[in-house]
């Protein structure tokens, strides 16, 4: 029998590829024997030096993020995914951009108190999220974005689809990215993208 494979999985809900990717390793679990666990990177820290790219320097680049946090922190850890998915639908194939809209209908379709939307103008919890950014890193490198994921501690920045393999297709992508990650010495594969994200 094989060995259960172990994936941590950094997102931000504000990025259409880790979404594209999430939807992927959703298919995965459900034909692979794979565990995930959900974790936050979040861009405005990725990018909070970087002065050319548009969530530098942008609050509301942490809202969501917060948001998630404070769920997490206070309902339990089931809540990186439950909120992913609320506000991922929402900001992607449902194509919203009001973010304060995305919170309040997220938090109140997984059942969660209202006034958790206010964690996205607190601080508090941008300790947190550095650390599991800064966890990324340490796995990745420092030069990465979202998605980013680890097999079984092998981490690297993506895979990128669009749009996510599914049924069948996923597990084939799935057990060559497992190949890749099972090979000491494999960095980095990477090519041009010629198509914006495909939520279909």
């Amino acid at each position: 029998m094989a060995e259960k494979q172990h994936v941590d999985f950094w997102f931000d809900p504000l990025c259409p590829w880790a979404w594209m990717t999430s939807r992927w390793m959703e298919e995965v679990t459900r034909i692979r024997d794979v565990e995930v666990d959900w974790r936050i990177i979040s861009l405005g820290i990725l990018n909070e030096d970087n002065p050319d790219n548009h969530h530098n320097g942008h609050v509301e680049s942490m809202w969501m993020v917060r948001v998630i946090e404070a769920a997490a922190q206070a309902h339990g850890a089931e809540y990186y995914k439950k909120l992913y998915d609320a506000m991922g639908t929402r900001r992607h194939p449902g194509g919203m951009k009001d973010e304060a809209q995305i919170i309040t209908e997220s938090l109140e379709e997984v059942g969660l108190p209202a006034d958790l939307a206010g964690a996205k103008d607190s601080e508090d919890y941008d300790a947190a999220l550095r650390e599991s950014t800064e966890a990324a890193q340490k796995v990745a490198g420092d030069d990465i974005g979202t998605p980013c994921i680890a097999v079984n501690g092998v981490g690297f920045f993506g895979p990128v689809f669009t749009p996510a393999p599914k049924g069948e297709e996923a597990g084939r992508v799935w057990d060559g990215a497992l190949a890749l990650a099972s090979y000491p010495g494999f960095y980095e594969l990477k090519r041009g993208r010629e198509k914006g994200p495909d939520f279909s």
